[in-house]
């Protein structure tokens, strides 16, 4: 297993939330998305201009900005 930000993935790779690195707002509103530990994430895709991101989780779509993917630390399989 290795250790990365969502916002540093691409487009297809799937990973398992690790943490979140953040504290305050922001992390109670990625928690009310349903962005916790264990949740399984799969990244979409990236708007044109590079945010927003799209993720699939918890049988949903989901847009969030950037900035929100730099605070979610993932569990990824590494890739031989």
């Amino acid at each position: 297993m290795e250790s990365k930000l969502l916002a540093k993935f691409k487009k297809g790779e799937t990973g398992t939330v690790e943490k979140l690195t953040v504290l305050g707002p922001l992390r109670r509103r990625l928690l009310d998305m349903g962005i916790t530990p264990g949740t399984e994430i799969t990244f979409k895709k990236v708007a044109p201009l590079g945010d927003p991101m799209e993720i699939m989780l918890r049988g949903y779509v989901l847009a969030i900005r950037k900035t929100e993917a730099e605070a979610i630390l993932m569990k990824t399989e590494e890739q031989s």
